[in-house]
């Protein structure tokens, strides 16, 4: 019905270092894609269709990005006969969106997708953690969140959570002290307190006080975990948050790095004595926060740099120069802290980057 002579559906691994081909009985097997250096992982990085010559000549390769919403789920590859116009592209576009809602709503009760995405096991504390993760991004037209974890197959402690309602943007990073299955079952209690909390529609101290209470009662022995927990008015921009013993936000505006908020933070959780206090600032249209674990300022590289805040901002601003969407900015981000510690991942890692007011959202939502 599309007048394509074939189709292909690839999915991007954990890492998104790749993507994966869902392979049909009795159809030719088709090779892994890489995300950096094909024409699909173009399509996938820039989240916009590409276009390229079929290897044998004649016709056209068309490469359009699977989107639930604003989550990039991969590609599908499709191949006509001759030139596409713009009204077949189109086409391809809810196509396209229609296999991501397939395979994101299978996804929730079905291995396949689940098994295709991984070249290796994950780690019990893993497969926790991607269990809890909301998806990695949301946008619409007054906000954009959009998160990563590594390392991908055997993160621990690190997590994030994020709900969108009405005029309200909730969000959360959080590092449970420890390493592998601890730290995650940690993270678990942790996360699981904050969404009731969030749910009640608490004030930020009482869901700060009611995480702290949990972990304090069900992991002894001084176990804690260190966060921040933010609330953004998506109407006015008024950004409030309580800061648990963790690295504060940073905020980057007109491509510079806000300097520190003088806000003073609490004990980690698990461990307060008292009220966690609330912060506040006034975003402008445009602003990006960032919300971080220290596995991303702390990566250390063979010499002793650290990757540190400003070379963290300064990624962003050239990301946002070059054109790139948000969520190609942490999977590129991801990348480069690796790539700073030579390839070896000295602790968790995890960030949430939060757009307001940014007026990209067509970009996203194709």
């Amino acid at each position: 019905m599309l007048g394509a002579l074939e189709a292909v559906v690839y999915l991007a691994d954990y890492e998104q270092h790749r993507l994966v081909a869902v392979q049909d009985e009795g159809a030719p097997r088709r090779a892994d894609i890489p995300v950096d250096g094909s024409e699909g992982g173009l399509a996938f990085r820039r989240v916009e269709p590409t276009r390229s010559p079929p290897p044998a000549g004649g016709g056209t390769r068309l490469w359009v990005p699977l989107l639930d919403g604003a989550e990039r789920a991969g590609v599908v590859e499709l191949l006509y006969p001759g030139e596409v116009d713009e009204a077949t592209e189109e086409e391809a576009r809810h196509f396209a969106s229609l296999l991501a809602e397939l395979a994101v709503t299978r996804d929730a009760y079905s291995d396949v997708f689940a098994k295709l995405r991984r070249s290796r096991p994950l780690s019990v504390a893993a497969e926790i953690q991607w269990e809890l993760v909301p998806p990695l991004t949301f946008g619409s037209d007054r906000i954009v969140v959009t998160g990563a974890l590594e390392p991908s197959y055997d993160i621990g402690g690190d997590t994030f959570d994020y709900a969108v309602n009405e005029n309200v943007a909730d969000l959360m990073v959080l590092d449970a002290v420890g390493h592998g299955l601890p730290a995650a079952l940690l993270a678990t209690a942790a996360i699981g307190a904050y969404r009731a909390g969030r749910r009640q529609e608490l004030p930020l101290p009482a869901i700060s006080a009611l995480v702290d209470r949990v972990i304090a009662e069900q992991f002894p022995g001084s176990k804690f975990a260190t966060a921040v927990l933010a609330r953004l008015d998506l109407e006015s921009g008024r950004l409030t948050w309580v800061n648990a013993g963790h690295p504060a936000p940073l905020v980057v505006r007109d491509s510079s790095l806000q300097p520190p908020h003088p806000c003073p933070s609490s004990r980690p959780l698990g461990l307060q004595d008292g009220p966690a206090r609330e912060c506040r600032i006034d975003l402008q249209p445009g602003d990006r926060v960032l919300l971080y674990t220290d596995g991303i300022v702390e990566a250390r590289s063979p010499e002793g740099e650290f990757f540190g805040e400003e070379r963290l901002a300064d990624f962003v601003v050239r990301a946002e120069a070059a054109g790139d969407p948000p969520p190609e900015t942490l999977r590129r981000l991801m990348r480069s802290v690796l790539e700073h510690q030579a390839g070896r991942l000295q602790d968790d890692a995890s960030i949430v980057l939060v757009e307001w007011r940014t007026g990209r959202e067509d970009q996203l939502l194709l």
